[in-house]
């Protein structure tokens, strides 16, 4: 029998915490809560937590140095609980490494669903590729094993992608040299998953570029066509 994906909440408000964990066992979901960094860390230690509701504002350190903080290790899906409406929040999020967020007060059912589409995401296989015999790519100085989703480095430095990274650069490594649209890139990324949106697609290549380029502010590998979308700059060896 299947184990039911288990959701940690990280709020301070123990009411906010019961109520989100009384309507997601309602739909086959564990749920545990913690209401600081602290008790989310300990939690983390101790459990295998499939993905976690992290609400901006916290007692201690603030959702997004949280969020940055859990990206350098782990990849789990992190989806931000914010009241704050602005738009540059909801895109400050997304870059500290978030999946996904939602505005507080939120749709119950809206939290559901928002937290099947990133746990979709977070265990779908690769996307295919033109060859299932393919095993590495390489490019510039950098190789990415699909079946390990391992990418690393010349100096054999192992980085960690999110799996929306991995399904980001896999789309570009596929297509070398041609201009990609937003629009066709969140089809590759997504794999029919609506709930992935526009705006976070520039938010998503921002990452990525921070963690395959020298300079992020001067790309060279990922290049933007302005008005067009952008350009993959390198050539890719497939082995098998």
């Amino acid at each position: 029998m299947s184990v039911s994906p288990h959701v940690l909440i990280v709020d301070d408000d123990a009411e906010v915490r019961q109520l989100v964990a009384d309507y997601l066992s309602d739909f086959d979901l564990r749920v545990s809560g913690a209401a600081d960094s602290l008790g989310m860390r300990r939690m983390l230690a101790q459990n295998v937590v499939d993905l976690i509701l992290l609400d901006v504002k916290l007692p201690s350190d603030d959702g997004m140095t949280i969020a940055r903080e859990l990206r350098l290790k782990s990849s789990i899906p992190i989806i931000m609980l914010t009241s704050r409406k602005d738009e540059v929040d909801r895109i400050m999020g997304l870059e500290a490494g978030a999946d996904d967020y939602i505005t507080k007060p939120f749709n119950p059912r809206e939290l559901v669903a928002r937290i099947r589409s990133v746990l979709r995401r977070a265990h779908a296989p690769p996307p295919s590729s033109p060859s299932d015999i393919i095993r590495v790519m390489r490019f510039a100085d950098w190789e990415l094993n699909l079946r390990a989703r391992r990418l690393t480095s010349r100096t054999n430095e192992s980085v960690e992608l999110t799996h929306t990274e991995f399904a980001l650069l896999l789309a570009f490594l596929h297509a070398p040299q041609r201009i990609l649209s937003r629009e066709q890139l969140l089809k590759l990324v997504r794999g029919g998953d609506d709930e992935l949106f526009d705006r976070s697609i520039d938010v998503q290549i921002l990452r990525l570029r921070r963690k395959l380029e020298a300079d992020s502010n001067q790309p060279q590998l990922i290049k933007t066509e302005r008005g067009l979308g952008y350009l993959f700059d390198a050539k890719v060896e497939s082995v098998a």
